[in-house]
């Protein structure tokens, strides 16, 4: 819950909604973006296949992002606000201590709004 619909989520281990270590892959198409958001947690993100870019702040800003490649890693502090745009077909996967949430910075970038709308 909270991704964008095009993302695909397959959990590897663990719970990521109940306490304790979680590792989750993702699968977003070309062009997918994860708009600006936080965690209450550590993220801890690799990049398996594709070219994902990364950025830190309030809004998306292009020139500002880092293009990772296969085999990178990011690592997002709990709290700070980060996006992310998948460049051709993109996996990652995604580690940290649960519960996983996601908050987006504006409530009208968060896919469980715009789900609940139709």
């Amino acid at each position: 819950a909270g991704l964008p619909p095009a993302a695909e989520a397959a959990v590897l281990g663990g719970n990521p909604t109940q306490p304790g270590l979680f590792i989750v892959r993702l699968r977003m198409g070309d062009g997918v973006m994860i708009r600006p958001h936080w965690h209450s947690n550590d993220e801890h993100v690799t990049v398996i296949s594709g070219h994902p870019a990364m950025g830190m702040g309030d809004t998306v800003e292009p020139a500002k992002m880092t293009t990772l490649a296969p085999g990178g890693y990011a690592g997002m502090p709990a709290k700070h606000h980060h996006y992310l745009q998948a460049h051709g077909e993109t996996i990652v996967q995604v580690s940290g201590l649960g519960p996983f949430d996601i908050h987006y910075v504006n409530p009208s970038d968060d896919p469980r709004q715009q789900r609940s709308s139709r």
